[in-house]
């Protein structure tokens, strides 16, 4: 494990910058890591930021994609179906895999994304 500064804080981060532990997450911080990746996060991405959070929370590993829209797809996408290529289109830079790591999630369990 190394550090990184995020958000004006040194925080415990694995060799691909996830963070080591859930609880250091906050705002700040996904705000932090999603400007580092060229993103500005609206209320669209915060939606399934704290969805992930609250299922990885609640179960122990994050939804997969399919979940994801099945349980909050009509608010992301209220006019047109909500599908994978939308989530792709909020998180550009990896979908399911950069929404879990703004959202503070561990890399180990991403591996379904």
């Amino acid at each position: 494990m190394s550090t990184m500064q995020i958000a004006g804080r040194h925080l415990a981060v694995d060799r691909k910058g996830f963070l080591a532990s859930f609880d250091a997450w906050d705002h700040e911080v996904a705000e932090a890591m999603a400007a580092d990746q060229g993103l500005i996060l609206t209320p669209r991405h915060w939606l399934v930021i704290e969805y992930l959070r609250d299922y990885y929370k609640e179960f122990g590993h994050p939804p997969s994609p399919k979940l994801v829209i099945r349980a909050i797809g009509d608010e992301i996408s209220p006019h047109v179906p909500c599908t994978r290529r939308t989530l792709e289109g909020l998180f550009p830079a990896g979908g399911c895999k950069q929404a879990c790591h703004i959202a503070g999630l561990p890399d180990y369990f991403c591996h379904s994304c």
